[in-house]
C-alpha cells in the first residue's frame, strides 16, 4: 500500500507559477513510477507529466511541455511538479499517482494503482 498526499495548490494569476508536492509513504519510493494527472470540471482526467521508475525518463503532455517540470527527491519520498507560465486552461484538480515498477506508457492512468486526494489549482485571467 502506498499513501500519496498532495499539497501546493492555490489561486494564481495567469503567467504565474506554482509548485505542487506529493509525499509518498508506505512502500519503497524508488520502486515506483510517479505521475501527475489533472481533471477540470466537466472534463476527463488527463495526463500531465510522469517520471519512470529509474528516474532517467520523464514524459510530458504537449500542452505543458516547456512550462512544467517533474522532479523527485528520493530522500524525502517526494515528487514535485513545478508549473510556470500558468494559463487559465491549466485550472484543474491535480492528482499525484504511483505505478509499481513502470517505465513506459506512463501517460495511461490505467497503469497507476495508487492516487492522492488531489489539490486544486486555479489560474485567473
Amino acid at each position: 500500500q502506498v499513501q500519496l498526499v498532495e499539497s501546493g495548490g492555490g489561486l494564481v494569476q495567469a503567467g504565474g507559477s506554482l509548485r505542487l508536492s506529493c509525499v509518498a509513504s508506505g512502500r519503497t519510493f524508488s520502486n515506483y513510477a510517479m505521475g501527475w494527472f489533472r481533471q477540470a470540471p466537466g472534463k476527463e482526467r488527463e495526463f500531465v507529466a510522469a517520471r519512470g521508475k529509474t528516474g532517467f525518463s520523464t514524459y510530458y503532455a504537449d500542452s505543458v511541455k516547456g512550462r512544467f517540470t517533474i522532479s523527485t527527491d528520493s530522500a524525502k519520498n517526494t515528487v514535485y511538479l513545478q508549473m510556470n507560465s500558468l494559463k487559465p486552461e491549466d485550472t484543474a484538480v491535480y492528482y499525484c499517482a504511483a505505478a509499481f515498477q513502470a517505465e513506459y506508457g506512463l501517460s495511461s492512468d490505467k497503469l497507476y494503482r495508487y492516487w492522492g486526494q488531489g489539490t486544486q489549482v486555479t489560474v485567473s485571467s
